[in-house]
C-alpha cells in the first residue's frame, strides 16, 4: 500500500522534517478531482461503517492529534461524511476539569473509547499530557516521560480486547498556520474560532515540534501505528485518511448478521398484510 510511505516505523527514528506538509504525490490529479475521489470514499465508509455497526463485532478507534488551525475539525467533517451518526462518535479532550485532575492522566480518556460496533474519532487525546503538558512543564519531566509506556500498554491492551487504533498527526508549517489564522481574522464566519491565546502557543512551535517527534518515535506500534498526515493541502489531508480509514475497514473483512431463519415465511406474511391492508384516506 503506498500509503504506508507516511507511517511510522516501530523501529528507528524519523525526523518531522522528513515529511514535506505540502506533499500530495500520492494522488494523480489536482484539488478538484482529489474532492470528487473523496466522495467516493465516502459512500464505500458510509457503507463498510453500516456493517461495522449491524455485525457489532469491532471497535475502531481514529485519533487526531494537530498544531492549532492543524485540521482536526475539518478532516472530521470530510472524512466522516454521510456514516451514521448512531455508531460514530466524537470524543473532544479540553483542559481536565477539576474531577479529571483528580483522577489519573487516562481516567477520563477510557470511558470514551469505541463499544463492538462504534467508530470513535478523539479530536485530540491522552497524547496532550506528553504534549502541552511537557512544553508548559505542568508536570515534572521524570512524571510525564514515563507516559510513553503508560499509554503503548493502554493501547495494547485495547487492542487485544478487539479495538483497531488509528493516529494520524496532520502536519503542517509554521507559514501555513499564520495563513489559517488569517483567515479566521479575515471571514467574520470565522472570527469565533480564533482564540488569541492561539498566537502566544505558536511561540512554543519547535518545542512542540520535538515533542510530537518523541511522541511519534515512542508510540508507534505494530498495534497502534502513526500516520504522518501532509495537511498543508485540505484536500490531500482529507483524500489520504479516508484511503487509509477505507482500507483498514475492507480488511476487517465486514459482514452484515444472519438473517433471521424462516424469512420467506416472513416475507409472505407481510406481503399479506400489506395486500389487505386498507388505503389510508
Amino acid at each position: 500500500m503506498k500509503q504506508e510511505k507516511y507511517r511510522v516505523p516501530t523501529k528507528g527514528k524519523i525526523s518531522l522534517s522528513d515529511f514535506d506538509p505540502d506533499d500530495s504525490s500520492l494522488f494523480e490529479g489536482d484539488k478538484s478531482e482529489g474532492k470528487t475521489a473523496l466522495l467516493k470514499i465516502n459512500e464505500d465508509i458510509e457503507a463498510l461503517q453500516e456493517k461495522l455497526y449491524a455485525e457489532g463485532k469491532h471497535k475502531l478507534l481514529v485519533i487526531l492529534q494537530a498544531m492549532d488551525t492543524g485540521g482536526k475539525d475539518g478532516t472530521i467533517r470530510s472524512v466522516f461524511e454521510g456514516v451514521n451518526p448512531q455508531g460514530v462518535k466524537v470524543a473532544s479532550f479540553k483542559t481536565p476539569t477539576p474531577l479529571e485532575l483528580s483522577h489519573d492522566y487516562l481516567w477520563r480518556v477510557h470511558s470514551q473509547t469505541p463499544a463492538r460496533g462504534e467508530i470513535v474519532i478523539f479530536n485530540r487525546s491522552h497524547y496532550e499530557d506528553v504534549l502541552v503538558v511537557r512544553v508548559h512543564s505542568l508536570v515534572p519531566e521524570d512524571v510525564w516521560s514515563r507516559r510513553y509506556q503508560h499509554i503503548n500498554d493502554f493501547e495494547r491492551m485495547l487492542s487485544d480486547e478487539g479495538t483497531t487504533i488509528l493516529k494520524f498527526f496532520l502536519h503542517i508549517d509554521l507559514k501555513e498556520q499564520a495563513q489559517r489564522f488569517l483567515a479566521r481574522v479575515e471571514d467574520p464566519t470565522k472570527n469565533w474560532k480564533f482564540n488569541p491565546g492561539d498566537l502566544d502557543e505558536r511561540k512554543f512551535w519547535e518545542q512542540y515540534q520535538q515533542a510530537y517527534e518523541d511522541v511519534l518515535n515512542k508510540t508507534s506500534t505494530e498495534w497502534a501505528p502513526w500516520y504522518v498526515i501532509p495537511a498543508n493541502k485540505k484536500w490531500y489531508r482529507n483524500w489520504l485518511i479516508a484511503v487509509i480509514l477505507r482500507d483498514t475497514l475492507q480488511s476487517m473483512q465486514l459482514e452484515y448478521p444472519p438473517a433471521p431463519a424462516n424469512m420467506d415465511y416472513y416475507h409472505k406474511h407481510l406481503l399479506e398484510m400489506t395486500l389487505s391492508e386498507p388505503d389510508q384516506p
